[in-house]
């Protein structure tokens, strides 16, 4: 779904954003049914590295009600309570047309209470539980570099910073730092994929990313995951400080 900027979140020790990737739409093959808890890698879900149309939609999930609304172009063209079951085939009716999949052929809203579908819940519940960080001077770095301008909402982090210089964040694994009044460490740097290459704007692949990145720094890694070690509020404009290495 489409990122939802926040005027500030609560976060808690050994968890990451609420409600941050907790609804999925799975591959009807792809091994998914009601109640799995083991996780399954993200080919076997409708993504952006494979169906960048998606990106051409605007999403907006009420946490509240457990409505979520679609927009196209400015335009709403869903409103279905995820709640009750007619509003989930609504739904998923609506994705199967935008994804032109075969008649007959629905996607499968995926929910599991203490689940996320991330990239990296297979490694670990720790991992599916980590927090992403985009450093935003890396990617004007990047930009800069390839002559464009690179669009930070390509990378769907959970936190953007500023004020470190470029690439620093690669520096944060295994170290421990403080985003406004959360404890964070630094945990595995992420490895990019094809999604990156996905105009956030206009829904199309457009920039080869990872074979950019792969091309100026010798990896193909921008930003980092962090677990939260300790929780408290973050806001926008919150200052990063990395703490000293314990001895």
């Amino acid at each position: 779904m489409s990122a939802q900027s926040l005027d500030e979140v609560v976060l808690t020790a050994g968890h990451g954003f609420p409600h941050d990737r907790v609804l999925a739409l799975a591959r009807p093959e792809g091994g998914y049914a009601p109640g799995l808890r083991t996780p399954l890698p993200k080919d076997r879900f409708y993504m952006l590295a494979v169906d960048e149309r998606l990106a051409g939609l605007r999403t907006r999930l009420d946490t509240g009600t457990g409505v979520l609304r679609v927009w196209v172009r400015g335009h709403e063209v869903l409103a279905a309570d995820l709640n009750d079951p007619e509003g989930v085939a609504d739904a998923t009716a609506f994705f199967a047309r935008v994804l032109d999949l075969p008649e007959g052929t629905r996607p499968v809203l995926a929910h599991e209470e203490g689940r996320r579908f991330t990239d990296v819940s297979v490694s670990s519940d720790a991992m599916m539980n980590a927090v992403s960080l985009i450093n935003l001077a890396s990617v004007r770095d990047l930009g800069e570099r390839v002559g464009a301008e690179v669009d930070p909402r390509r990378f769907r982090a959970n936190l953007y910073v500023d004020g470190l210089a470029p690439f620093a964040e690669r520096d944060l694994v295994g170290r421990e730092f403080t985003v406004g009044g959360v404890r964070l460490r630094g945990v595995l740097r992420t490895k990019r994929c094809a999604a990156t290459e996905v105009d956030p704007v206009r829904a199309r692949r457009d920039l080869s990313v990872p074979r950019l990145v792969m091309a100026e720094y010798g990896n193909s890694e921008m930003g980092v995951y962090a677990e939260v070690v300790a929780g408290g509020t973050v806001r926008p404009g919150d200052a990063v400080t990395i703490l000293e290495e314990s001895r």
